[in-house]
């Protein structure tokens, strides 16, 4: 967002929630630059904003929903179409450990979804009953309704 020339972060006024955004000189209230909802929520603690060159407000947004795609940041901004966005190919081996685990777990739960399996997740609390049902015989879990 354009600022004028020689502005710090001390000087504006930035507030955002789970759906809208502000941001006005303090020296100028009421007065806002941009007053405006956004597209989509987004989560606020892991949202943050920076003055960048003295000249303009650079604001890092997390999406709730990180496997969307925005077609526009707010409400009545130009949009894009989605659609034709070609995202770049990555290796699994370009990622960290942790970030690979997470990206092949989501693989394997979409593969088992399509296939009518249970994910990986289900099949844990699934063993982890059966495990449970092994341990005490003397319960009777025929009428149990378990989802």
């Amino acid at each position: 967002i354009p600022l004028p020339l020689n502005t710090r972060g001390r000087d504006l006024d930035v507030t955002f929630s789970k759906s809208r955004f502000s941001v006005g000189l303090k020296s100028q209230k009421p007065k806002k630059i941009v007053d405006a909802p956004f597209h989509k929520a987004i989560i606020c603690d892991d949202s943050f904003w920076t003055v960048e060159d003295n000249n303009r407000l650079v604001m890092n947004l997390q999406k709730l929903n990180q496997m969307e795609w925005w077609e526009c940041v707010c409400v009545g901004d130009p949009t894009i179409d989605v659609k034709k966005v070609q995202p770049e190919n990555s290796n699994l081996s370009d990622l960290d450990g942790e970030t690979r685990q997470t990206v092949e777990k989501m693989m394997y739960d979409q593969r088992q979804k399509q296939m009518g399996l249970p994910t990986s997740d289900e099949q844990k609390k699934f063993d982890m009953l059966e495990k449970f049902k092994k341990a005490h015989p003397e319960m009777d879990f025929s009428q149990a309704k378990i989802t």
